[in-house]
């Protein structure tokens, strides 16, 4: 069993970017919008700023109150999209019931769109064209081209159909020539399917979800699982009753949750260099 750390791939992918970064002619710039004083959201948006800031962009956190009017929030968006010193833009999820989320992400420029969140962004993907893509479902495949695993031709079963992993990861796989099955809640017979799995990837939401029952000798398994819990951080999979029987694993904490961080500046990044092309074709 070879362990997928994603600190270590982190690390390497990072001095990548502060190089490609280093070349150009201005501080890239990321915003983040949170609504609220969620504390996992404070948690990930510290993570968001540090990431940031280590590799020189300029780090802008908005911050509103859950009661805000949501025209407020959409003049900021359109302010944000029209500003050519930021690159990128994000909703710290979650959003208050009281405001339109699909109106607020659709609001974003599909060029600023850091999480992959907006139509336009979703419906390049299908399509396969170039795009911004989800943090964490971009971060799960180059981990994946981090180990050299070519997931051409796999048999890939995705557990969890979320906006931010499971639905972009089936598309994203899917233009890589896998072969993918996208599994949630209301699939029956859950455990014949994830057998047959040679990359299973959990996104569940349950801790210890996936125990070796459900999963095929060999394969490769990739948690996206962060559940708390009085032993402290666990993923969706059982890694100890899972570990001697597959190839590939990612640990909890430690596996994709560093890689997605990465991502975000990354997505910065490639947002800049596709509006530069952008504007070059006009």
């Amino acid at each position: 069993m070879v362990l997928l750390d994603g600190r270590e791939a982190k690390a390497k992918l990072v001095e990548e970017l502060k190089n490609k970064i280093s070349k150009l002619d201005r501080r890239l710039g990321l915003s983040v919008i949170q609504i609220g004083d969620d504390l996992a959201s404070n948690v990930y948006v510290r993570s968001k700023e540090r990431m940031a800031k280590e590799l020189g962009l300029n780090f802008n956190h908005i911050k509103f109150d859950e009661n805000v009017d949501e025209n407020e929030v959409l003049s900021l968006v359109n302010d944000l999209n029209n500003n050519d010193l930021v690159d990128g833009i994000i909703i710290q999820k979650p959003l208050p019931s009281n405001l339109n989320y699909e109106k607020i992400i659709n609001a974003i420029s599909p060029y600023k769109d850091i999480d992959g969140l907006t139509d336009i962004s979703i419906g390049k993907l299908a399509h396969g064209n170039d795009c911004l893509v989800s943090c964490t479902a971009i971060g799960i495949l180059d981990l994946l081209n981090f180990y050299n695993i070519d997931i051409s031709l796999k048999n890939v079963v995705i557990v969890g159909r979320s906006d931010l992993v499971g639905r972009p990861l089936f598309l994203l796989l899917t233009n890589k020539d896998a072969t993918v099955t996208l599994c949630h809640s209301k699939t029956s017979n859950l455990k014949e399917i994830t057998r047959k799995a040679d990359i299973l990837i959990i996104s569940a939401g349950v801790p210890k979800f996936i125990n070796k029952d459900l999963v095929k000798d060999g394969a490769i398994v990739i948690d996206v699982g962060i559940n708390r819990g009085i032993d402290g951080l666990v993923g969706d999979v059982d890694f100890d009753s899972v570990k001697d029987k597959v190839s590939y694993i990612t640990p909890v904490p430690g596996g994709v949750g560093p890689m997605t961080v990465y991502e975000v500046v990354n997505n910065v990044y490639k947002a800049y260099t596709l509006k530069k092309e952008k504007f070059n074709d006009r």
